[in-house]
Formats: structure tokens, C-alpha cells, sequence
């Protein structure tokens, strides 16, 4: 159920979640098994970071020189 939550979560939510990830993982009592747990958290957490970012980019519209919209190109 933890994918439902991740996919509800605004960007800001999900950086978030990253940061803390990072904060746990930097700490010098994380054991390897604990670690190896947050960095799969994490790589997930990216993942939905990505998936959100790509969404976004292709609503994203481009107003040109004569102040027509267009769609985003990458």
C-alpha cells in the first residue's frame, strides 16, 4: 500500500521523504541490512519524483516570440 501513499504525495512531500531518506542513511548507527532498506525507500521515492516531473513537463506550454502558445518540446 505504500505505492498508493507515494503516488498521492505532492513533489515538495516526496523531496522530502528523499532528504530524510539521506539523513538516515548518513547516520553512523544505520547497520548495512537498515541501509540497504533506505536505499531502496529512497530509489523508489526518486522514482516517483521522475514519474511526477514528467507529468509536469509535458503540460508544460511554451509561449513563443509572437505570444503563441505551443506545447513544451524537450
Amino acid at each position: 500500500m505504500a505505492k498508493a501513499k507515494e503516488e498521492e504525495q505532492t513533489l515538495e512531500e516526496l523531496f522530502a521523504g528523499l532528504e530524510e531518506v539521506l539523513g538516515a542513511m548518513e547516520e553512523p548507527e544505520v547497520s548495512l541490512e537498515e541501509s540497504f532498506g533506505l536505499y531502496h525507500k529512497g530509489m523508489n521515492l526518486l522514482k516517483y519524483c521522475n514519474e511526477r516531473l514528467d507529468k509536469i513537463e509535458k503540460r508544460m506550454l511554451v509561449l513563443d516570440e509572437e505570444g503563441e502558445v505551443h506545447e513544451f518540446d524537450k
